[in-house]
């Protein structure tokens, strides 16, 4: 049996794709055991090593909202880092920066929600509260050099409000890019989104003036349609999608919210299509299982259970 996917190209897709790894921050933020230091620094060397090259290290939020990553300096001062790879980290507010500067931070990303009910439940504010909040973050850090990644949730569909309508992210990533974010990661936290609704989006995100070469997508699979949504992107025209190695991970504040997209799953797919992502399946594989090991579990990736552990891991 095949263990590596038979290339075979479509039209008008692009030769390269960026792979943004969230496993290390938002995969395992959700886990109700605390994982070991060392086991997230480890990881995030594996992942380097597997030739991702933007990792998203951890998350400067309050230890109080977010005990899995009170370590966070911690983490970020005990990689070792190499020139090309990049280690971004999520930061709430002014606070979460000062500390995210503090420990090396070299590129950050601010969060906002779509919907007032997520940002409610989810940032303790309104939506325009949050945005405010973001800005002054994406000022300062802008001002500091740093490199600063928006995300937007909730952008297809909120557990609270129900359908959201296309131009409701696609204005917030507006005023996003506008305040300075170099690229708004658009989120399907509740993985209700199918292909013809990310082409709404998308279409609705360019008619705010933004390139889609500043949009990422990020997908989970609740309904299994991540990859066909991936697919529906590429299309598009977009080139850098979120994933989490073994698809750790889930929202803790929506409801319903399953794993994100695994990793090597898209790396599968993207490979199958003949796009380069530079990221090596094998070592991603062995990555993925060994980081389910940690957790006492197994990965929830197909690649993963279609492919078995791997030998000698």
């Amino acid at each position: 049996m095949a263990t590596f996917p038979d290339p075979h190209g479509l039209d008008g897709l692009p030769d390269r794709v960026s792979v943004y790894e969230v496993g290390a921050r938002d995969g395992l933020q959700a886990e109700s055991a605390v994982v070991a230091t060392a086991t997230k620094i480890e990881f995030i060397q594996r992942l380097e090593r597997a030739g991702l090259r933007a990792i998203e290290a951890t998350s400067f939020v309050s230890p109080s909202w977010v005990p899995q990553l009170a370590d966070a300096a911690d983490v970020l001062t005990g990689l070792e880092r190499h020139p090309g790879v990049r280690y971004p980290v999520l930061v709430p507010n002014l606070r979460g920066l000062e500390r995210a500067v503090a420990a090396g931070a070299e590129e950050i990303a601010v969060f906002v929600s779509a919907t007032e009910a997520f940002a409610r439940a989810n940032l303790a504010s309104t939506l325009d509260e949050a945005v405010r909040t973001a800005a002054g973050v994406v000022q300062q850090a802008g001002a500091a050099g740093l490199g600063v990644r928006g995300y937007v949730s909730m952008c297809f569909g909120d557990p609270w409000e129900g359908r959201v309508d296309a131009a409701v992210p696609a204005g917030v990533a507006a005023r996003l890019v506008e305040l300075g974010c170099r690229t708004v990661s658009l989120g399907d936290t509740i993985g209700v989104a199918t292909p013809g609704h990310v082409h709404a989006v998308l279409h609705a995100v360019r008619d705010q003036g933004v390139g889609l070469d500043r949009v990422a997508l990020h997908f989970h699979d609740t309904y299994g349609q991540a990859l066909a949504n991936v697919l529906a992107g590429l299309q598009a025209g977009v080139t850098e999608f979120d994933s989490s190695a073994g698809g750790l991970g889930g929202c803790p504040y929506a409801k319903s919210a399953t794993g994100n997209l695994a990793t090597e799953d898209l790396v599968w797919m993207l490979h199958g299509l003949g796009i380069a992502t530079g990221v090596d399946l094998d070592l991603l594989l062995r990555t993925s299982v060994w980081m389910a090991d940690q957790l006492g579990r197994p990965a929830p990736s197909r690649v993963v259970a279609a492919l078995g552990r791997p030998q000698g891991l």
